[in-house]
């Protein structure tokens, strides 16, 4: 899976600092997420939420469908540590681990969703086959993910702000936008085994900075998550201080309600498991 080592390393423990900025920007996802995982949510079997960060995913499932088992699974061992630092429910357990070596180990399982997760397989229809392997047949399959980058008012907007230019390349390239695309989405899933493949549109807000000051406040989170930590990261000092200023007026003109706010353009996607397991 591309992007492992920076998971379980690095990037991992930046998004394990901010997991509550994190769940904030991601609170509109969540929603609607959340209620599409509960709309197919069995009452019983073993459930698994697939890059389960602070744990947010598996625990809304687990007061929704108490008879479940959940196990949440992530490469970073700091987020799955803040996951197991937040109030316990029965029948909720964290692992840090890839998925691909944990997952037959959990296996049949009734349920598998994500929340942003399933985006980094170095081969995608591949990646799925072996979530498809471990689920009993006619399982359901729910994640999100992001739609086209053009669309996605909190990256494209930075992007401008910065005069960054992102190319697009043709076809499948591991990363946040790598199921951007509907027909990348169906070819990959059903390439895969998975049947019955729906995606759903949703258009949500993204929300980074808050408080007595805003626009500082979305600052703090872009410097540590998303397109602009590396760029500003890498500028010379007086570089940054002019990135700084450029992205502080992009972010003033965003507030609204006393919030940053920003649009996210996100897929649903909802699939069932293939066949019996192998």
């Amino acid at each position: 899976m591309t992007g492992a080592t920076e998971w379980s390393g690095a990037v991992g423990s930046v998004w394990a600092q901010e997991h509550a900025r994190t769940e904030q920007a991601l609170a509109g996802v969540a929603a609607v997420l959340d209620a599409a995982i509960v709309a197919v949510a069995p009452a019983r079997g073993r459930a698994v939420d697939l890059g389960c960060g602070g744990g947010s995913t598996a625990l809304t499932l687990a007061a929704a469908r108490p008879g479940l088992t959940i196990t949440g699974v992530d490469l970073s061992a700091e987020l799955v540590a803040v996951a197991r630092a937040r109030p316990a429910r029965a029948g909720v357990s964290f692992m840090a681990g890839d998925i691909a070596e944990v997952l037959p180990g959990l296996a049949p399982v009734d349920l598998l969703v994500s929340r942003h997760g399933v985006m980094f397989f170095d081969d995608p229809v591949a990646g799925f086959a072996s979530l498809g392997n471990s689920a009993v047949a006619g399982a359901p399959l729910v994640f999100s993910c992001f739609r086209a980058r053009a669309e996605n008012d909190w990256a494209a907007s930075l992007d401008n702000a910065l005069d960054l230019v992102r190319p697009v390349a043709p076809g499948y390239a591991p990363g946040p936008f790598a199921l951007s695309e509907r027909a990348t989405v169906q070819e990959v899933l059903t390439g895969a085994g998975w049947r019955d493949v729906r995606l759903h549109a949703h258009d949500v807000d993204y929300v980074v900075g808050t408080g007595d000051d805003p626009v500082a406040d979305a600052l703090a989170f872009y410097r540590r998550i998303g397109p602009a930590a590396s760029v500003l990261a890498a500028a010379e000092p007086d570089q940054r201080v002019e990135l700084e200023r450029r992205l502080g007026d992009m972010l003033s003109r965003r507030i609204r309600d006393g919030a940053v706010t920003f649009s996210a353009a996100i897929w649903v996607v909802s699939a069932r498991a293939p066949k019996e397991l192998s």
